[in-house]
C-alpha cells in the first residue's frame, strides 16, 4: 500500500547490569510463556521530572529505575507481574499489573498497594497498560488472554471524580494506548488482531464509530504506543524488533530497527533533550535502545 519508510536507527542507551539479572529462579509469568530463560523482561518505560526513568520487569515483580546515566536501581520488588507504568502529576507511580490489579507506588519505593481490582463486582482480568488524561483520567487496557479466539478484552477508564466506565468490552487482547494531542481520539493497540483501533471520545467521554486506524502485518502484533506534539503515532511492533512512526493520517513516516538482535520492542518513551529522543524497551535483551526523533513527544501528565 505504501513505499517502505526511512529508517532511523537506535542505540544502546542501558542494559541491565549482570548484578541485577535474575539467574537462580524462575517464574510463573516465564513458565506459562514461550521467551525461554529470561534473566529479565522489561516494559512500560516513563520518565519523571528528573529526568529518571523508569519501567518494570514483568517476570521477577520489580520496578527498576535507569538514571540519565543508565545506572540501575530496583526501588520496588514484590509478588507481581507489572507491565505498564505511567506516573501522575503529583509524582506517584501508577502500575498495571496483570496479577494484582492497577497499583500504586510511592516514588521513594516501598511496595506497591492497589488501587483497583475490580470494575463494578468482576475482577479485572490482567491490567496491561495505561494512560493518564490531561484531566487526571485514567484510562487502561484490562487484557487477560484474551484475543480473536476470546475478544473480551476491556478498556477501562477512571475518572478524576472516581467513577468507572468500561468503554469497550469486545477487543482481541488491548495493549497499549495513548490519546491524540486534542484529546479526543484514543488509539489503542489490539495486539492479536494486529492492528491498532481509534476510538473517538465524544460528550461526556461516550465512545462511538471504533474503527481501525492502522492494519499491520508479520511479528507478534503492537504493543506499546506514543505520540508526539504533531500527533505522529509510534507503535512498538513486538516480534518484529522494529518501532512504526506514522502521521496522523496513518501514513507511514519511519521505521526505527532493534540494533541489539533482540526482536521484542515492546514499549515507548519520549525523553532526553527537547522530549526529542525516543526511548525503547527491547525486553528480551533487558535493554533500553535510544532514537532521535524530529518532533518532540507529546508532554505527558507527569510533567503537566
Amino acid at each position: 500500500m505504501f513505499a517502505p519508510p526511512p529508517e532511523i536507527e537506535t542505540l544502546l542507551f542501558a542494559r541491565v547490569p549482570p548484578h541485577l539479572e535474575i539467574r537462580d529462579r524462575t517464574s510463573e509469568w516465564l513458565a506459562g510463556r514461550a521467551h525461554g530463560t529470561l534473566t529479565s523482561f522489561l516494559e512500560g518505560p516513563a520518565f519523571d521530572r528528573k529526568g529518571r526513568l523508569y519501567c518494570t520487569d514483568i517476570p521477577f515483580g520489580r520496578i527498576l529505575r535507569i538514571d540519565p546515566d543508565g545506572a540501575f536501581t530496583v526501588i520496588a520488588e514484590y509478588d507481581g507481574e507489572p507491565n505498564g507504568l505511567k506516573i501522575h502529576s503529583d509524582g506517584r507511580i501508577f502500575i498495571a499489573d496483570q496479577k494484582q490489579g492497577i497499583l500504586v507506588l510511592d516514588p521513594d519505593g516501598g511496595k506497591p498497594e492497589p488501587f483497583l481490582i475490580r470494575a463494578g463486582l468482576e475482577r479485572l482480568k490482567g491490567p496491561n497498560d495505561l494512560h493518564f488524561a490531561p484531566d487526571g483520567a485514567l484510562y487502561f487496557t484490562d487484557q487477560g488472554q484474551t484475543g480473536l479466539h476470546d475478544p473480551t478484552g476491556r478498556l477501562i477508564r477512571i475518572g478524576a471524580d472516581g467513577k468507572i466506565d468500561v468503554l469497550l468490552d469486545n477487543v482481541p487482547s488491548p495493549n497499549g494506548l495513548v490519546l491524540n494531542p486534542a484529546g479526543n481520539i484514543l488509539y489503542l493497540a489490539a495486539t492479536r488482531a494486529n492492528a491498532v483501533w481509534r476510538v473517538p471520545l465524544g460528550a461526556g467521554g461516550r465512545v462511538s464509530k471504533v474503527g481501525t486506524f492502522i492494519q499491520l502485518s508479520g511479528g507478534g502484533g503492537p504493543d506499546g504506543l506514543a505520540i508526539d506534539e504533531k500527533g505522529n503515532l509510534a507503535i512498538a511492533h513486538a516480534g518484529l524488533g522494529s518501532v512504526w512512526l506514522f502521521s496522523p493520517e496513518g501514513e507511514p513516516l519511519y521505521r526505527i530497527r532493534s540494533c541489539t538482535g533482540g526482536r521484542m520492542t515492546t514499549n515507548l518513551a519520549y525523553g532526553g533533550e527537547g522530549g526529542r529522543t525516543l526511548f525503547i524497551t527491547e525486553s528480551t535483551t533487558g535493554s533500553i535502545l535510544a532514537a532521535d526523533l524530529p518532533v518532540p513527544g507529546l508532554t505527558m501528565f507527569s510533567h503537566r
